[in-house]
């Protein structure tokens, strides 16, 4: 059985990210009062009372970088909430899938940062069918986990399991 795990925003993006967000802005912080904002930092929302700050991040740009792909006419950078303070962050737990109890797209890339497809999922019991189809492909490398809402994304899935801590 094929194992799949799930990518938040590497630390040092996040470092980044809390200083000057990917389209060069200052982080805009803010006190969540109600709760319930979807972390890219760990996978989980967020609690009433958190600081979180809302930054732009660009997933393809930052992999190009790494990889040097080029995602092209891909390329581009959205709204996310992640903790204002490294501190106040832990690590996904367990393979890391989140947010899978809503309407999602998941859409897949090549190892070039290319949109491969994607598919519209109902919620959870057809979260992992999906996933499963989208890595059945040998060309798609990644797969972004987005909201249907606004789009936004939500976070990269991997072929493989989890690192051992």
């Amino acid at each position: 059985m094929q194992q799949y795990t799930a990518h938040p925003i590497p630390p040092a993006a996040l470092e980044e990210l809390r200083t000057r967000d990917d389209a060069g802005r200052p982080p805009e912080t803010l006190t969540d009062t109600e709760g319930g904002s979807p972390l890219r930092c760990c996978l989980r929302r967020s609690a009433p009372g958190e600081s979180i700050a809302l930054v732009s991040y660009a997933p393809l740009r930052r992999r190009a970088a790494r990889t040097g792909a080029d995602p092209g006419a891909y390329d581009e950078q959205g709204p996310v909430f992640v903790h204002a303070l490294a501190e106040q962050c832990a690590a996904p737990g367990g393979d890391g899938l989140a947010f899978t109890d809503a309407h999602r797209v998941l859409r897949r890339y090549s190892a070039e940062g290319r949109i491969l497809g994607g598919r519209l999922t109902g919620g959870a019991g057809d979260f992992d069918p999906a996933l499963r189809e989208a890595f059945d492909d040998p060309a798609v490398e990644f797969v972004h986990v987005r909201a249907v809402e606004y789009g936004c994304f939500l976070y990269e899935v991997r072929r493989g399991r989890p690192p051992r801590p």
